[in-house]
């Protein structure tokens, strides 16, 4: 046995003391080469598993491997591992902890191999909970090699933080920069920029010239700009033609202007692409941090991409600086737009009428529907309150149709209770403009059929008239032939000339209430009076004065042959309601009549 024989055997002759001697030992070489057999078989299943399989002693000595592990250290050199350390196998110095955690408790550490071969391998090291023998403490350590799990990983992160044209940063690494900028220039009590940067004339590029060269001039022109930059700036794209630039660590905002100018210098440098020299420019808009309020990173974009907006706006290959100013008030515009908007859908408008009148006769000659806001919480609302911000926006269109729905159906209303008047409504410029204009007027008299078309008067402002005669000169001839009748309102303030009252065919001017308030006191006011006057009388125009405001008013207009008026000396605006009961009422004041 001591050579390794352990199927050697005792005869056993006698069952005297030596016969239990002889059976003892038989029964102990027995047991001893079933337990060779089974440690043998052991072996030979580690040294033949996937995954490399050290046996390390509680000091972090490696006292045994398998053939996968050595393959791992060895490459494709099928070799032993000689008798080492873990600290002297791996780099990372924490694989030491393996040896320290509980066998109950899993623990796995992720390290590079100092392998003699020339390739960098990562490998992964778990405790397998077992112990190879209890005596010394040896334990067994599972090694994975994920080298190549770890490159493919880092190219999924490559591809999903950075452009795959230009290599910069992408939109969704460009957020993580910021933030890290964020907080960066907070701690150090310095500035920082946000660019947002669109290359102009780039379309034209592509659309003459085919995407492969758009491509490799947008390839030209990233590297340019970031060339421009400092270390810890960032430039990022954020697709097509946009990209952002993130300035850290400002003194203050001028320290700036040598960057910007830079990046637009790199932008609009010829690029020679293939046999072809091309060149563009850029339009920057720029925001700084911190401000005022508190903001994040997401609006620190959406200023600088407004910024430049009006950058392109207003010649483009310029930076623009964000406006904060501007912007609030833009967003109290915006605010107030889609209230508005609200009261529309709501019927929170509603029309008001204030009575035209002949002074000499005393004949309500119509009235004017002017609109008003029953503002839930304000109370009722002036037209100079609400309609300024919606004068070059479509929602007036959207107003000036419900002004002349409303109107008609008054019309029909009053016609009812056997008052018949007409109705002059006001149109701003945009509603003129539209080309739809004249159908949607159809479209409202035909569904008012008991309306004559000639009870419905168009105001239009003089200075829309002139914005485009042509167009406004159709329009109001197409009008006509539906019977709608149109007047000239604020005539006098415009640029009043003989050859557009000829070609309008407007029946009525009406006088601007500025002239008439002053004519008393003003020459040159009572001078325009008479001129006007003058000029819609030779034309065959029916002329009426806005704002009468006293019976010495009214005489005056009257000895210079304006019949008609309007005005706060004449009645106020009133709801449709007390309209009827004021007619009956309403005498002219004697000082006209006689």
């Amino acid at each position: 046995m001591g050579s390794g024989q352990l199927n050697t055997r005792v005869e056993i002759s006698s069952k005297n003391e030596i016969g239990e001697l002889a059976q003892a030992f038989n029964r102990m070489a027995s047991d001893l080469s079933n337990t060779m057999v089974g440690r043998d078989y052991v072996e030979s299943i580690i040294e033949s598993l996937p995954e490399g399989v050290m046996v390390v002693t509680e000091d972090g000595d490696i006292v045994r491997t398998n053939l996968a592990m050595r393959q791992i250290w060895q490459g494709s050199r099928v070799q032993p591992i000689a008798c080492g350390t873990l600290r002297e196998m791996f780099s990372n110095t924490l694989v030491m902890d393996l040896l320290k955690c509980d066998l109950t408790n899993q623990m796995s550490i992720e390290s590079g191999l100092q392998s003699p071969g020339d390739q960098a391998t990562t490998v992964l090291l778990s405790s397998s909970g077992i112990l190879h023998s209890s005596e010394n403490g040896e334990r067994v350590l599972l090694i994975e090699d994920i080298t190549a799990r770890k490159a493919h990983q880092r190219e999924l992160e490559y591809v999903a933080h950075f452009d795959s044209l230009t290599n910069l940063p992408n939109r969704l690494l460009l957020a993580d920069r910021l933030q890290q900028s964020l907080t960066q220039v907070t701690r150090r009590h310095l500035n920082m920029a946000v660019v947002f940067i669109d290359i102009d004339g780039f379309k034209n590029i592509n659309d003459q010239h085919g995407h492969d060269m758009g491509d490799q001039l947008l390839v030209a022109v990233a590297s340019a700009m970031k060339q421009t930059l400092r270390e810890g700036d960032t430039l990022a794209r954020l697709g097509g033609d946009e990209f952002v630039a993130v300035l850290n660590d400002l003194d203050n905002v001028a320290a700036s202007t040598p960057m910007l100018d830079r990046l637009l210098s790199a932008a609009a440098h010829p690029y020679q692409i293939g046999k072809r020299t091309v060149q563009v420019s850029a339009s920057l808009g720029v925001t700084f941090y911190p401000q005022q309020q508190v903001i994040d990173a997401d609006q620190l974009l959406r200023q600088a991409d407004q910024a430049m907006y009006q950058a392109k706006v207003t010649g483009k290959n310029r930076f623009c600086i964000f406006d904060p100013e501007q912007d609030r008030s833009l967003r109290v515009h915006h605010e107030s737009l889609e209230r508005i908007r609200v009261a529309l859908d709501h019927g929170e408008f509603v029309l008001y009428y204030q009575p035209k009148v002949n002074m000499r006769s005393g004949q309500v000659v119509g009235v004017e529907a002017l609109i008003r806001w029953q503002h839930p919480q304000q109370g009722l609302l002036a037209p100079g309150l609400f309609l300024p911000t919606i004068e070059n926006d479509a929602l007036a269109v959207a107003v000036g149709e419900w002004v002349i729905d409303s109107a008609l159906s008054q019309i029909e209303d009053w016609r009812t209770c056997g008052l018949d008047l007409p109705v002059s409504v006001n149109v701003g410029a945009l509603q003129l403009q539209q080309r739809d204009f004249v159908d949607q007027l159809r479209a409202h008299l035909q569904a008012h059929p008991c309306v004559n078309p000639s009870h419905l008067e168009l105001e239009i402002l003089e200075t829309s008239a002139l914005q485009d005669m042509d167009q406004v000169r159709l329009v109001i001839d197409a009008c006509t032939k539906l019977g709608v009748r149109f007047a000239l309102d604020d005539f006098g303030t415009g640029y009043s000339s003989l050859s557009y009252l000829k070609r309008l065919k407007v029946t009525l001017l009406k006088i601007d209430k500025s002239f008439v308030r002053d004519m008393l006191e003003d020459d040159d006011d009572l001078a325009i009076l008479r001129a006007v006057i003058g000029l819609a009388q030779a034309f065959g125009r029916q002329v009426i004065a806005e704002g009468v405001e006293t019976i010495a008013h009214g005489s005056l207009l009257l000895q210079l042959g304006c019949d008609l008026g309007q005005g706060f000396g004449i009645a106020r605006p009133m709801p449709a309601d007390k309209l009827p009961d004021w007619v009956t009422r309403w005498q002219s004041a004697p000082a006209w009549t006689a």
